[in-house]
């Protein structure tokens, strides 16, 4: 298994490995213990259709908030017919969205970042625990040129939170190089990005983006500018004095 201190020297090994090259070095050490956590966002979609093409039987998992696009639920059907595959799907706990809607009501998130903290703790970072729990390392669709707060990111890093590898193949990849390779293999993605939404999370916490604004701008837009992540992604003594990456 590897550990913090290995860190140092993967990040050289592979830092001009491509995104392939790294899936299948750590795919091949893992086994079914590694995990694309997917939002079903471009990236997550480019990385399902490089691990399936590794192995067919790669671990891919989506968190069901409740409250996704009908679009994200059509991009979840057409991945699956497309690759003849299954999602392991995580679902937040059904009493601790009840015992929070009761009390803050269904749009808390708009209250305050506390309340909209809260319930991104309760529909996201709660099931991913329990989707991450018997896994020793998991990949992620983070790319540097997203927003400012991740453009520090490393491909290889250490998850403090989770206690594994944390695996970000296309963190050096432009949007250009993206969707190049989302058009070349011809790999299904949400028809929101056809409408200005390169970021796509919750119904009702996502809005499309105007010219000029950062990938990122039409997450939680009502807050205040600045760093703005769900809590799934966390912060290591790694990254923390280059301003964060994660």
């Amino acid at each position: 298994m590897i550990m913090p201190e290995d860190l140092k020297s993967l990040q050289r090994e592979f830092s001009g490995a491509k995104p392939r090259e790294l899936l299948e070095h750590f795919m091949k050490i893992h086994g079914s213990r590694i995990a694309l956590a997917s939002s079903l966002g471009a990236e997550d979609q480019a990385l399902t259709h490089m691990m399936l093409g590794i192995d067919p039987g790669a671990v891919i998992f989506f968190i069901d908030t409740g409250r996704l696009h009908q679009e994200t639920y059509d991009t979840a059907a057409k991945t699956m017919k497309r690759y003849g595959m299954r999602y392991q799907v995580f679902f937040p706990d059904n009493k601790r969205v009840e015992e929070m809607t009761g009390a803050h009501g269904p749009n808390l998130f708009y209250e305050s970042v506390a309340l909209r903290e809260t319930c991104c703790q309760v529909r996201k970072v709660e099931p991913l625990e329990r989707a991450l729990s018997n896994m020793d390392a998991w990949v992620t669709g983070l790319r540097r040129e997203q927003s400012p707060a991740r453009a520090g990111l490393e491909v290889i890093e250490w998850d403090p939170a989770r206690k594994m590898v944390k695996l970000n193949p296309l963190a050096s990849w432009s949007n250009e190089e993206l969707w190049s390779y989302i058009r070349e293999h011809a790999v299904p993605y949400n028809s929101l990005h056809d409408r200005n939404f390169p970021s796509i999370g919750c119904a009702p916490c996502t809005r499309a983006i105007g010219e000029g604004e950062d990938t990122r701008a039409g997450r939680w837009w009502w807050e205040d500018s600045g760093e703005k992540e769900c809590g799934l992604h966390v912060k290591s003594q790694e990254t923390d004095d280059r301003g964060g990456s994660i």
